[in-house]
């Protein structure tokens, strides 16, 4: 028996399988399907029933968890807790026990009243000025001397680097030996060439000027090393197209090297600027802040009331510590706003 074949009919048309113009135009439905594929896989991660917008939210702030306790422990904190203590009248007692009385502003009228109060500021504002411009001054200075290519320049950088390198206790005990009224090796050279020893620690008159220079010591290697990195980023080209049109060293410092490096000055002088305004324990270990506040700043001046005395005033001192904080904001953001308006 055999098995029933089909009837012969005409051949029919089979689609292609190949080819660009089989490929279906993207419709409104497959455009809404590919983009809510990326939502279904993290849906499909999620327990059934639960929203995926929630997953993502919660990711985020996991995300931020760390950066926002770290803000809060070490920043907020503190400064909630400086504040805390310049408004109340805190004893050694009643700094363990608690229970200081609310004393509100009494703290800042008792510091701006007190006669330690201008003497302390004029000479934070010295100190900072005097240390800002010799620092980045000596800094610039070495480091377009150290653009140029010449033998043991990467040698001579690394000893000059050697100032920052070193905790301050030691460059401060450093500068008290060198600067010795007795025994130090300034007075010493000072007399091969026939001036008279200098008291340079133990005088109202030179004790402010001995700690900045101690100050400018350390903080030129920061200079140097950022004012290097930024002459590096200036094409040759400029200095070579300058050259071509007869341009001075002056000319092409002026013209081309200074308002280049402007960005980086600018970054530069501000971090000198919170740095040196916070200076207290290269003062304290030179000098105490004396003899007779001749060396005082605010930042030792408030270490001295909360820490310094037998019976410490934490109130005034965490007082001064805010107005030192104030003095600070203040300077960053009038920087902050003429390098803006230079640049406008």
């Amino acid at each position: 028996m055999t098995t029933p074949r089909p009837a012969a009919g005409p051949p029919t048309a089979t689609p292609p399988t190949t080819g660009t113009a089989d490929i279906p135009p993207p419709t409104a439905t497959t455009a809404a399907a590919t983009a809510g594929r990326g939502r279904r896989g993290l849906a499909a991660a999620v327990p059934p029933g639960y929203p995926a917008s929630r997953v993502g939210r919660w990711s985020a702030w996991a995300f931020l968890a760390p950066v926002t306790g770290y803000l809060v422990v070490c920043y907020a904190y503190p400064l909630y807790r400086n504040l805390e203590l310049s408004l109340r009248e805190y004893t050694v007692r009643s700094f363990v026990q608690g229970g200081a009385p609310f004393a509100g502003l009494d703290n800042y009228r008792t510091v701006l009243a007190d006669p330690t109060f201008g003497p302390a500021l004029t000479h934070t504002l010295i100190f900072t000025g005097a240390s800002l411009a010799l620092q980045f001054a000596i800094g610039m200075a070495l480091a377009l001397f150290f653009h140029g290519h010449f033998p043991l320049s990467r040698t001579l950088r690394a000893v000059i680097l050697v100032p920052w390198l070193l905790p301050l206790i030691v460059s401060a005990s450093t500068w008290s030996w060198l600067l010795n009224s007795d025994a130090g090796l300034v007075n010493a050279a000072l007399g091969l060439v026939g001036i008279d020893p200098v008291n340079w620690l133990t005088s109202p008159r030179w004790s402010l000027v001995s700690v900045i220079i101690a100050n400018v010591w350390i903080g030129i290697p920061f200079n140097l090393v950022v004012l290097h990195s930024g002459l590096q980023a200036i094409p040759a080209e400029v200095y070579e197209a300058s050259a071509l049109d007869g341009a001075t060293g002056w000319q092409r410092f002026w013209s081309i090297t200074f308002p280049l490096l402007r960005p980086v000055s600018a970054i530069t002088l501000l971090l000198g600027l919170i740095y040196t305004l916070k200076v207290f324990d290269l003062i304290w270990i030179m000098t105490r802040g004396g003899p007779t506040d001749s060396s005082t700043t605010l930042a030792t001046w408030s270490y001295r009331l909360g820490f310094g005395n037998l019976l410490p005033e934490f109130g005034p001192g965490a007082a001064v510590g805010n107005l030192l904080i104030v003095l600070a904001l203040l300077a960053g953001f009038g920087y902050l706003r003429l390098q803006r308006r230079q640049q406008s």
